[in-house]
């Protein structure tokens, strides 16, 4: 793992900083919900595929996270180790898990956004949201990558199973999904439906669904299941994404295949609300990159 830089540990830690960071990770777990529809997903709609929990479990959850985003701000600012990092990670778990009643609702969010809270901590005054993974996997990508790894998670079960990566292999890249991936398709979503507050984030979700390989997907369907929920977003692509002017019905009509069938692309909505938090987190250091 890279050295902390001395001009940053140098930096006394701004609070008011970090709780900025925080509300912008806050504001894209919630945005990520509100997105509808999103194919078997929870949202203020419905419930998606999942029995165990509902909106306002999910939104309890996210602010039950807040202070503990902003602790990581304040710690990557601070040039910390991915230990220090992991340890705040896992007491946000015990939060999340109080408020829901012991429900996962944000166990993957918790671990991503979370390096993403810190790495816009460390850039500080500076942030540019291109270079926020690329500083995920500078100072943090070998210990991810060398870090414990859950025995009973569904992302452990589907390496084992069918050598997927997960969320730490995403990690450890500099989150490549959400740049290469996410970001572009949220941005040809809203040029797509410019007066739509879901288009693009309904665009950018089946965009995630079509090219990520979900550990949550292979986890409810294996691979039948996974390749067909990527066929379904393929097309629903393919045929305009937003820009056809019945994507909301045919958004709507994977969406219930999905149920249908139980399937829920939990990571993708992980990287979905990491694609909203890397969009706007970039206005807090007034350094935004070129569009």
């Amino acid at each position: 793992m890279a050295a902390p830089s001395r001009r940053l540990a140098a930096i006394p830690p701004r609070p008011e900083a970090s709780r900025l960071i925080a509300d912008c990770a806050v504001d894209a777990l919630l945005k990520e919900l509100d997105a509808w529809p999103k194919p078997g997903l929870v949202s203020r709609i419905d419930s998606g595929s999942h029995k165990d929990m509902d909106a306002d479990m999910l939104a309890e959850s996210a602010e039950a996270l807040r202070p503990f985003f902003a602790e990581l701000a304040l710690a990557g600012q601070a040039g910390a180790a991915m230990g220090e990092l992991r340890a705040i990670g896992l007491r946000a778990e015990t939060a999340m898990l109080a408020a829901t009643g012991g429900v996962n609702t944000h166990r993957g969010a918790i671990f991503g956004l979370g390096l993403l809270c810190a790495a816009a901590g460390q850039m500080g005054r500076a942030i540019v949201p291109s270079g926020l993974g690329e500083v995920v996997r500078r100072c943090w990508g070998h210990e991810i990558m060398r870090g414990p790894v859950p025995l009973f998670s569904h992302g452990t079960a589907a390496l084992r199973q069918y050598g997927a990566g997960g969320a730490r292999a995403e990690a450890a890249s500099g989150f490549r999904s959400v740049h290469d991936i996410g970001l572009p398709a949220l941005r040809r979503g809203r040029a797509l439906q410019p007066k739509d507050r879901d288009a693009a984030a309904v665009h950018a979700c089946f965009a995630l669904i079509a090219r990520v390989q979900d550990t949550n997907l292979l986890h409810r369907g294996g691979v039948s299941g996974q390749r067909m929920a990527a066929t379904m977003a393929d097309f629903f692509l393919r045929c305009g994404g937003v820009g056809n002017r019945d994507w909301r019905a045919r958004a709507t009509a994977a969406h219930a295949v999905f149920v249908a069938l139980g399937l829920s692309p939990g990571g993708c909505a992980d990287l979905l609300a990491m694609t909203l938090f890397v969009d706007t987190v970039g206005s807090l250091g007034g350094l935004d990159a070129p569009q």
